[in-house]
């Protein structure tokens, strides 16, 4: 395989968890009130780390308000 097909491969299987924890992220953030178009930006970045720290200062709090 040469160096463009790779860097294909790599879009075609990141792209889609990318896409997946972003659209996830914006629409519970937007259920709770919570920035969401800053949480589904930051997920659309990187992996994993905007689910961790999504459940940390989002979600936790969230469920102790319950």
């Amino acid at each position: 395989m040469t160096h463009d097909q790779h860097v294909i491969l790599a879009i075609l299987l990141v792209a889609p968890i990318l896409l997946t924890q972003s659209i996830f992220l914006f629409l519970d953030a937007k259920k709770k009130g919570a920035y969401a178009w800053f949480w589904g930006l930051w997920a659309l970045i990187q992996f994993p780390w905007p689910s961790i720290f999504y459940y940390f200062f989002v979600v936790r709090p969230y469920r102790k308000k319950s």
